[in-house]
């Protein structure tokens, strides 16, 4: 662990200092205004500012405009197992700095279930069999479909499978929302 580097707004920036990523902008030094993120499984990431690496992606890329200037917020339209929606959030986040998925806790109780899932404890997380017949999770952003299939939605550490989704309850006025991690 290196430390995080902030590449939220300067709303939430901690006494308003000006986020790296603004004053890259505001300072010309990025050949797009964009970064991208590529996660590695068992290999080094990347993170690319002011462009993306082409080799590490394929399809087209889709923008969703932001709801607030605070966090990477947009307007989640919905959460669905299947064809089942399964929330009635409609703020979503972004966020490369959160492992997982992260809803409220009474949708992703209402999704363990659905994709036959265990509860570890309290902590609001839940194991998966590894080789269930699970149906796709999908988040719907800006009228289209982000779906994620059972191998994409857990975690497998040497057989024993985390579902990559925790419970999180965001109060109002900030919640409920869904907080799109890394999994994502």
């Amino acid at each position: 662990f290196d430390g995080i580097l902030g590449l939220a707004w300067g709303a939430i920036s901690v006494d308003g200092v000006q986020t790296p990523l603004e004053a890259m902008v505001a300072g010309n030094l990025l050949e797009e205004n964009c970064f991208a993120f590529w996660l590695g499984d068992n290999v080094d990431g990347e993170l690319v500012l002011g462009g993306v690496d082409e080799r590490k992606y394929v399809g087209d890329f889709s923008y969703v405009p932001l709801s607030s200037l605070s966090y990477w917020q947009v307007t989640l339209d919905d959460v669905m197992v299947g064809n089942a929606s399964m929330t009635t959030a409609t703020k979503a986040i972004i966020d490369s700095g959160t492992s997982l998925l992260a809803g409220p806790s009474r949708d992703v109780k209402k999704i363990a279930k659905m994709l036959g899932a265990t509860p570890m404890g309290r902590t609001g997380e839940y194991t998966v069999d590894c080789d269930a017949d699970a149906p796709d999770l999908s988040f719907k952003l800006g009228g289209k479909l982000y779906t994620l299939s059972l191998a994409d939605y857990v975690i497998n550490n040497e057989g024993q499978c985390l579902l990559g989704m925790m419970g999180m309850d965001i109060p109002r006025p900030a919640g409920p929302l869904w907080i799109l991690g890394d999994v994502f």
